[in-house]
């Protein structure tokens, strides 16, 4: 396997040969070390690289050089290398220049001259961004290779596990790419049996479903067997949060989840507002930090498994699994989430998964290249979901029911869209149909002020339009809103039912349900906060309730 290449560039040769010994000593082993002190040689020497396949994970820049600023080479190494990592050196005097490039150019970071020592000024900050590039980069030609077509649902759930579990692939289409074909025959394979998933062993499943790559790569299946002190439905923010503070606190923890760790926020192309990460970071790398911090404590991760029921039996919990295995808890926080609504409109349902997508523009992006794509909603999944496919699509329209989007939107992503070239934003608008004929092609708008109705070539749909909580498969007696959200604390004293299910003589702890020992968090949860951190914040208060719950059994 190739070494990926980190690539410095400043003009000041002894600042130069300082900077290639520290990363030499630091990275020579995992990474290919290059330096030049001219920034269009660096420029040219991208170009080379990015014809000979090779991979370049980060992009360090001075800022004040001759041939042109530091910004500015970064602005044009990003268009051999979008993924690639890019840091500025900069002095004091030029720290108001590296600010703004984190929002104008989507600088990764800063780092002030001089960096000594190195072990605390540079290297903890580097490692980082090389940890998160690592998540995304899939090296050619080695590990996991899916192949199948662009617009069948069965590969999009294949491509969508794979993706949400953080395992990197390499997406083979067997209408467009020779070396997919030249795979399958090699195996002896049909195309009519497509998607295949090529394991990094030889091995190969045809057709598979969640449980058989499950299976395959090593993810727990396991049911287990001892009593918990606490379970935790669903791994989104508020349980992956409940997870950590669980297992450091000495709990016997069991974290589960139905689909892949993350929840809602998993699928998001870039979370900017969350506390302590001033360039932003996607879902799918905060639910990684999470799950290793989680592991790290001893909490124990069953994953993909669906809890379908739960009873209370005096003082325990009996959860069922959809295997039809049983689990024993002394507590449980539900901490679902939500689901994004169905768009009800005359032949959506036909093409989900062929064209049509809810959420998922982190999978299904790189297969809109050169396309038109179409994303409803006008809330911030949607901005940030727009905002990144931008960088594949040739053009991406955002349709929003209300006259702009200042009512639901944060306005960083409003200023990113506007400044966004290749974005198009149509206001008062519904999408009333969706045509084609084995994909998606068409999509008929209605401009609801006027009524005016147009209809546009549409190479996919992805859909943001607000949430219902995951609470269908609550079948006791728990308190829930007429949508579905679960009620918790004094929100349920005045409730109907509440004295002929609640039986201990004080009220229920601010997130615990109407079954005491029950709790609910994050945005599943009645009334809640729609806010990552937020999420966070719950996932932690509840262990703190859990720790007062159980010294009462």
């Amino acid at each position: 396997m190739k070494k990926p290449i980190i690539l410095a560039v400043d003009d000041d040769e002894q600042v130069l040969r300082a900077l290639t010994r520290d990363l030499q000593g630091k990275y020579r082993k995992d990474y290919k070390i290059l330096s030049t002190a001219s920034a269009n040689e660096a420029l040219t020497t991208l170009k080379e690289l990015e014809e000979a396949n090779e991979a370049v994970a980060l992009l360090i820049s001075d800022q004040r050089m001759p041939e042109m600023l530091g910004v500015d080479y970064l602005v044009e190494a990003r268009k051999y290398y979008p993924e690639a990592k890019r840091v500025l050196l900069t002095a004091y005097s030029d720290t108001d220049a590296a600010i703004k490039a984190i929002n104008n150019v989507r600088l990764d970071y800063y780092l002030m001259k001089p960096w000594d020592p190195p072990e605390e000024k540079m290297f903890p900050v580097l490692d980082g961004m090389l940890e998160d590039w690592k998540l995304t980069y899939v090296p050619e030609f080695e590990g996991i290779r899916v192949a199948g077509y662009q617009f069948s649902p069965k590969s999009h759930e294949v491509k969508d596990f794979l993706s949400a579990n953080l395992y990197p692939y390499q997406w083979l289409d067997l209408e467009t790419n020779e070396k997919s074909k030249a795979l399958l025959d090699k195996h002896g394979l049909d195309a009519k049996d497509a998607p295949y998933v090529f394991l990094e062993d030889g091995s190969y499943l045809v057709q598979p479903d969640r449980r058989q790559i499950a299976e395959k790569l090593g993810i727990s299946q396991e049911t287990p067997r001892e009593l918990y002190d606490v379970v935790i439905i669903g791994a989104g923010p508020a349980g992956l949060s409940a997870a950590v503070y669980g297992g450091s606190e000495g709990l016997k923890t069991l974290l589960i989840e139905r689909r892949a760790p993350g929840g809602q926020a998993g699928t998001s192309s870039r979370i900017e507002n969350y506390l302590g990460f001033p360039s932003g970071l996607s879902g799918a790398e905060l639910s990684q930090r999470a799950i290793t911090q989680a592991t790290r404590f001893g909490v124990d991760f069953l994953s993909p498994e669906e809890v379908v029921d739960i009873q209370a039996k005096g003082n325990y919990k009996i959860l069922t699994l959809s295997s039809g295995n049983h689990i024993n808890a002394k507590s449980v926080i539900i901490s679902t989430g939500v689901d994004y609504r169905k768009l009800e409109a005359k032949g959506v349902d036909s093409f989900t998964g062929a064209g049509v997508y809810y959420g998922a523009a982190t999978t299904e992006a790189r297969g809109c290249s050169d396309r038109q794509v179409f994303v409803v909603g006008g809330g911030n999944s949607a901005g940030q979901g727009a905002m990144y496919l931008s960088q594949f699509a040739t053009k991406v329209y955002i349709v929003i029911h209300k006259p702009d989007l200042t009512a639901s939107m944060s306005h960083y992503l409003i200023d990113q869209i506007h400044s966004t070239p290749n974005i198009e934003i149509i206001a008062e608008s519904d999408v009333i149909e969706a045509r084609g004929g084995e994909h998606l092609e068409e999509l008929v708008i209605k401009n609801s002020k006027t009524g005016e109705v147009q209809t546009y070539q549409a190479n996919a749909l992805f859909i943001f339009i607000g949430a219902r909580p995951y609470t269908d498969w609550i079948t006791s007696d728990m308190q829930k809103t007429d949508d579905g959200f679960i009620i918790t604390g004094r929100d349920l004293v005045n409730r109907p039912d509440f004295n002929r299910i609640w039986k201990k003589k004080r009220e229920p702890y601010p997130l615990e349900t109407c079954i005491t020992g029950i709790f609910a968090a994050g945005d599943v949860r009645a009334d809640a906060m729609n806010r990552v951190a937020s999420a966070v914040g719950e996932g932690a208060m509840a262990i703190s309730f859990i720790h007062k719950y159980l010294e009462e059994v």
